[in-house]
């Protein structure tokens, strides 16, 4: 698929734009007003961007603990999610599920549980209810390389190919559980693609860095699924710049050497694609300045709004406990 000037315009300003709320979160974290555990997205935002402006309002999403990117590419309102955030009835699960649980029915955002893997079969299970309603809507679900080593990613792979479920698998591979690199933790012999090949499933690895790539082939992805009704695996090799949870650098643990730093930092997706879009004069530096003014003033009112927000009542502790 040929990407027009338009369209990689939009793909950079909703990264920029989930560069700057991340950052401005990690800023304001210290406050102790963010009383929730954070997972930050900042060098990932090629996959939320491109894998996300492919799909409808209709279709659904299903994250994990790293979903803010996810939700925020879905069309989901920062203003809201801020707002969960600081734990305020606003927020977009009425303060009661904070960073980790972010959810808005209304553009498809259906779950963010941070349980490892847990998404993948419930992603599996709207896939399943779409299917019997006759629908053309798709689910895609968004997990880490670690969820690829629980009994249920297996199982739902399997169960969707059996009962051929319009879902998209997305795997963001950075590499690392926490602090441990994935060689220390699966065979240099195992491939998760080929896991889904094995299970009746097509699959492919992408760049996740590289938002025309993310884009343009989960396009064709997107049509494919929707026109015959069967799952796809995309696996995303990627980067996150920061610390597994919070809004710090955690290099001085030196669990990432310094080579590998670099060599990631340079393959920065913002970095890579403002230098792309400069060397065909799609995007100057007034209009970078301009994007990013309107951005920034999007963001303080965001959290204005989610300061001055009040509290849920004690009355809706139970409301939504479900057993």
């Amino acid at each position: 698929m040929k990407i027009n000037n338009i369209q990689k315009k939009k793909l950079y300003y909703e990264m920029i734009r989930i560069r700057m709320v991340e950052k401005k979160i990690a800023e304001l974290y210290h406050e102790q007003e963010i009383r929730c555990p954070v997972h930050l997205s900042i060098g990932q935002e090629a996959i939320a961007v491109g894998v996300c402006q492919n799909l409808n309002r209709e279709d659904k999403i299903v994250t994990a603990h790293r979903s803010h990117a996810h939700y925020l590419a879905k069309g989901g309102s920062l203003k809201k999610m801020i707002s969960e955030l600081y734990g305020k009835y606003n927020g977009c699960a009425k303060g009661l599920g904070g960073s980790m649980h972010l959810v808005d029915f209304s553009v498809g955002v259906y779950a963010a549980v941070p349980i490892v893997g847990s998404t993948i079969p419930i992603g599996a299970g709207i896939a399943w209810a779409n299917k019997l309603k006759r629908n053309k809507n798709i689910v895609v679900a968004f997990f880490g390389d670690g969820a690829t080593e629980e009994g249920v990613f297996f199982e739902s792979l399997d169960f969707s190919a059996l009962h051929d479920l319009p879902i998209i698998f997305i795997c963001e591979n950075n590499e690392y559980s926490v602090y441990s690199h994935i060689s220390k933790r699966q065979s240099k012999k195992r491939s998760i693609t080929k896991i889904a090949n094995s299970l009746g499933i097509k699959s492919i690895n992408l760049n996740g860095n590289s938002v025309d790539k993310v884009f343009s082939n989960t396009n064709k992805i997107v049509k494919y699924v929707k026109k015959f009704s069967e799952p796809y695996l995309i696996e995303l090799k990627t980067f996150r710049n920061i610390e597994h949870c919070g809004p710090n650098e955690d290099d001085d643990l030196n669990y990432r050497n310094k080579n590998y730093l670099n060599v990631w930092k340079k393959r920065c997706p913002i970095r890579v694609y403002e230098n792309y879009l400069d060397k065909r004069n799609l995007m100057t530096s007034k209009k970078k300045f301009l994007i990013k003014k309107k951005i920034d003033k999007e963001i303080n009112k965001a959290f204005e709004f989610a300061k001055k927000d009040k509290f849920p009542k004690k009355i809706l502790l139970k409301k939504y406990i479900y057993a």
